[in-house]
């Protein structure tokens, strides 16, 4: 295969077998899903990036990559990119576990969560993981919300990896109770095997389909969905908020639609809601600090995210 000679274009979607006689000159940085087509993650950090270097010349030549990995060829495709001269890389799903056994380290909060979505190559080849999706929640909620989780109540929805990450984060910074409801038991056992509460935190588990009245309803009540459900139009509601107060604070991890029936019917009530953009820009804006050790333009990342998808609502 011919040596790439020439940048992709932005919304290109590259493969492992473009990494063979991969010669680019400069830091590459990319992000590794199955699949990835949809991924306005290059927009964001390149948006970034021609920011960045209008004060520091070092990053002129850094630019950020969509590939699209099947699971079975991610041990491969990550000796490549270190062989490559990748700086770094971005994961999403399905790697985002698979890939813990493919690095050398990983630090606490990813051992944590049992997941990484940020890997760092080192000059000597060695590749250590990172979990920047609780940071980007947390800096989300006090953006969006002037939200402090010091003392909070929270009542989180899904047990999955999304909601492993935000929970994670939430009893490390302190919340005072968080509530989880998930539709599938196991799951949510499996969850609860890995979280671990202080001694004054209070932990609770309950069933999507059988709201336990004692939920917390105070003013401030922090409710974040984590599920897939408002992804599709078609989809039911994984909550009913009907019985909570206005003053409650409700956040949907979701961001593309950029508003769903969740977050409709929760603004329908009066309460104050955000969608997941920007934890998106903030773990990604985490990511770009850990690869350049610089200050991120976040407000950038902002405006490039915010376009990527009105353009691709406007594709239909």
């Amino acid at each position: 295969m011919k040596p790439i000679e020439k940048l992709p274009e932005p919304e290109s979607t590259l493969s492992i077998e473009d990494l063979v006689g991969w010669r680019r000159e400069g830091c590459s940085l990319a992000v590794l899903g199955c699949p990835i087509g949809h991924s306005i993650s290059p927009s964001i950090h390149n948006a970034a990036l021609s920011e960045m270097v209008l004060s520091d010349s070092r990053f002129e030549d850094w630019r950020y990559f969509r590939f699209e990995i099947p699971a079975e060829r991610l041990q491969e495709s990550l000796g490549l990119f270190a062989s490559s001269g990748f700086r770094g890389l971005n994961l999403t799903i399905p790697h985002k576990v698979q890939a813990l056994d493919y690095i050398d380290s990983i630090d606490s909060e990813a051992t944590a969560i049992g997941a990484v979505n940020t890997l760092v190559f080192s000059e000597d080849g060695k590749c250590d993981g990172f979990n920047t999706d609780g940071h980007g929640l947390e800096r989300a909620l006090a953006d969006d919300f002037g939200f402090s989780l010091e003392g909070a109540s929270v009542i989180l929805l899904g047990a999955g990896g999304a909601a492993r990450a935000a929970a994670t984060r939430f009893l490390s910074s302190g919340c005072s109770e968080l509530w989880v409801g998930n539709r599938s038991s196991k799951r949510l056992d499996e969850l609860f095997d890995v979280l671990s509460p202080d001694g004054d935190q209070r932990l609770e588990g309950f069933a999507l389909d059988e709201i336990p009245l004692n939920l917390p309803n105070e003013e401030g009540v922090l409710i974040v969905n984590a599920t897939s459900l408002g992804l599709h139009r078609e989809d039911e509601l994984p909550f009913d908020l009907s019985t909570f107060s206005n003053a409650a604070i409700v956040y949907d991890m979701i961001y593309n639609p950029m508003e769903t029936s969740f977050l409709q019917s929760a603004r329908a009530l009066g309460m104050r809601t955000a969608n997941g953009l920007s934890m998106l820009v903030h773990q990604a804006a985490r990511s770009l600090e850990i690869w350049s050790g610089a200050e991120v333009p976040r407000p950038n990342m902002f405006a490039a995210a915010r376009k990527a998808l009105i353009e691709e609502a406007e594709k239909g």
